[in-house]
């Protein structure tokens, strides 16, 4: 059951697409080449709990990547597809019921193995070593994901004004159950002035 109204999707995407192209400008330093921890990515862990948001992060990704990154379109492209692949994950782990845990390896893993695929041919350098240091700094990017899907999940019916779903669970259950127990009050009283007829 959808329970964020459509401005209020447009909103948050809205404020997550700058977010991430803010952190970006603030990190670009050591955000880009072959030694990164792209903290920006902490941020793909949210279509967990925000899965309209999954296009966000690879158009977030590719505006990045083409303003900042000086790589061409290789990198604008491949991000872009990166960032989908990553939000995306963690929207659909989140849907088949596991834990927020798995925002970490998703951040970790994605990025880290995909995005050396297409920089070792840009850097000249070998798959192996961009791929270990991006790991390294990928693990840190998954961990503050995982804190912050955690933050947020607390906040979350503040945020969107959704209800949650064991409380909107909790609220049809009762509903249900007062409807049948009113009926059944009323066949039982049916029952009883008909035997005195």
């Amino acid at each position: 059951m959808n329970r964020v109204s459509h401005t209020r999707k447009l909103t948050i995407s809205g404020i997550l697409l700058a977010l991430y192209i803010v952190i970006m400008m603030a990190t670009q330093g050591f955000a880009f080449g072959q030694y990164q921890v792209r903290i920006a990515t902490a941020l793909y862990g949210l279509a967990a709990l925000f899965p309209f948001s999954v296009p966000v992060f690879g158009l977030a990704n590719l505006i990045s990547n083409m303003i900042m990154g000086g790589l061409g379109p290789i990198d604008a492209i491949g991000g872009c597809i990166v960032g989908l692949l990553s939000a995306g994950a963690a929207a659909w782990g989140k849907r088949m019921g596991l834990g927020n845990w798995i925002v970490i390896p998703i951040i970790t893993f994605i990025p880290g193995l995909v995005v050396p695929l297409w920089l070792a041919y840009l850097l000249q350098v070998p798959y192996i070593i961009l791929a270990s240091s991006l790991l390294v700094g990928q693990v840190i990017c998954g961990i503050v994901s995982y804190i912050l899907v955690n933050a947020i999940e607390r906040v979350r019916g503040t945020v969107t004004n959704e209800t949650a779903p064991n409380q909107h669970d909790a609220m049809v259950m009762s509903s249900h159950e007062g409807v049948i127990a009113a009926h059944d009050e009323f066949t039982s009283k049916e029952v009883r002035s008909y035997g005195k007829r």
